[in-house]
Order: structure tokens, then C-alpha cells, then sequence
């Protein structure tokens, strides 16, 4: 999935830091219905790092009922915080 796509698709625009706070929560709330409605596993794990991403995302344990895909998140976590404190 691509990421801007992925922005306009739930909050309209692919610049997420001029959203104003209501904007930014409506796309979360259609995001997380969306994630929890998602049967695709690929899709499903695509929403869930966004939500991640935003500081919005459920607890691993009730994300993904498979193993493989809980490490795949945190693997995914790991690689964000890495990430962000290299920037910083």
C-alpha cells in the first residue's frame, strides 16, 4: 500500500501535519474501523502500522491473533523508534 494514498484515503489529504485536530481524529476513527473490518492480512497490518505511526493503535495481542504477525509489529515498532531516534 502506498502511504499518501493511504492518507488521502482516510484523512483527505497526504500532508497529515495540516490537518486541524478534529480532522486528524476523524481519519483516526475511520481508520480504526476500517483496520478492525479488514480481512486481507497484508491491508490489515498496512492500517495498523499507520494507526502505530499516529499513536493510535491497539495492543498487539488484540491486533493480530497469529504470532508471526505480532512479531512482524513489533519488528515494525522496533524499526520506528530506530528511526525516530536517529532524526532526533
Amino acid at each position: 500500500m502506498d502511504f499518501d494514498q493511504l492518507l488521502v484515503r482516510f484523512f483527505g489529504t497526504d500532508d497529515i501535519a495540516a490537518l486541524p485536530p478534529d480532522a486528524l481524529l476523524a481519519g483516526v476513527e475511520r481508520l480504526r474501523l476500517q483496520f478492525g473490518l479488514e480481512r486481507d492480512g497484508g491491508r490489515r497490518f498496512a492500517y495498523w502500522c499507520l494507526l502505530h505511526m499516529l499513536g493510535a493503535a491497539p495492543d498487539i495481542v488484540d491486533a493480530f491473533e497469529d504470532e508471526a504477525d505480532r512479531e512482524a509489529a513489533r519488528d515494525f515498532m522496533d524499526a520506528a523508534d530506530r528511526e525516530m531516534r536517529d532524526e532526533a
